[in-house]
């Protein structure tokens, strides 16, 4: 299992919400760049890194600072939050990037979706973000009519490898990962499943390594220090 440090950007500074308020952004870090290098000095392989304005407003809007951070950092980054077309796909992954995150595109413009994993193979990751199993999505701001399951399976079928998963009330709440809901997503999908949101001890890495996901994204426990990062890495190393 791999373990992803997640890097979230507003307004150019590193932050968490809570649950996807944008009223109760926090800023968590000197700056990314600092950030980013305290995950790989802690042995991280892989980072997260999400556009929170990008998503809001449905365009890029960090990706220039993303791009540069991702680069400097040496670590393998996937990043999530406004992209919304093949332009902006393409953006990223031509500037090192190497795996970006549909989010609302999955639910808008599913044509965006077969295009680009037509074009960019596994490259391509879809994030499905559920509120009491349905999706959201522009930010969290926008309720759907979908199932996260439903989603899903709809993703796998276009061939999506790959899904990173949010329940949305457990996101920077840190009170541990919806289990359940990433088991029966796991057991309904063969994609490979990264567990977004709640991650706060060691407990939930191993919880999570026992469900057989592919990876864990962790971001408000290692700001906060309820998770140490080089334990949580070598826990999820440990995990075949």
């Amino acid at each position: 299992m791999i373990i992803l440090p997640a890097i979230d950007i507003k307004d150019g500074n590193c932050v968490r919400l809570f649950k996807g308020d944008y009223a109760t952004v926090e800023k968590v870090a000197e700056s990314p760049y600092i950030a980013a290098q305290r995950f790989a000095d802690a042995g991280a392989k892989w980072m997260h890194m999400v556009d929170l304005d990008g998503a809001k407003d449905a365009k890029l809007v960090n990706a220039d600072l993303i791009a540069d951070v991702a680069k400097s950092s040496g670590l393998s980054v996937e990043v999530g939050g406004g992209i919304r077309d093949m332009n902006a796909v393409e953006y990223y992954l031509s500037r090192g990037i190497d795996r970006v995150i549909l989010g609302s595109a999955a639910v808008k413009n599913q044509q965006l979706v077969i295009d680009a994993v037509k074009a960019y193979g596994d490259r391509i990751v879809v994030g499905i973000d559920a509120k009491d199993g349905m999706v959201r999505a522009e930010g969290w701001l926008d309720n759907s009519e979908i199932n996260y399951i439903e989603l899903a399976k709809k993703m796998e079928a276009v061939g999506v490898k790959t899904i990173v998963f949010t329940d949305i009330d457990q996101d920077g709440t840190l009170e541990g990962p919806n289990l359940k809901q990433l088991d029966d997503l796991a057991n309904e999908v063969s994609c490979n499943i990264i567990a977004s949101g709640g991650v706060a001890v060691l407990k939930d890495i191993i919880n999570l390594s026992e469900l057989n996901v592919y990876g864990a994204i962790c971001g408000k426990s290692i700001y906060s220090g309820t998770l140490d990062l080089t334990q949580a890495l070598e826990i999820a190393h440990r995990v075949k």
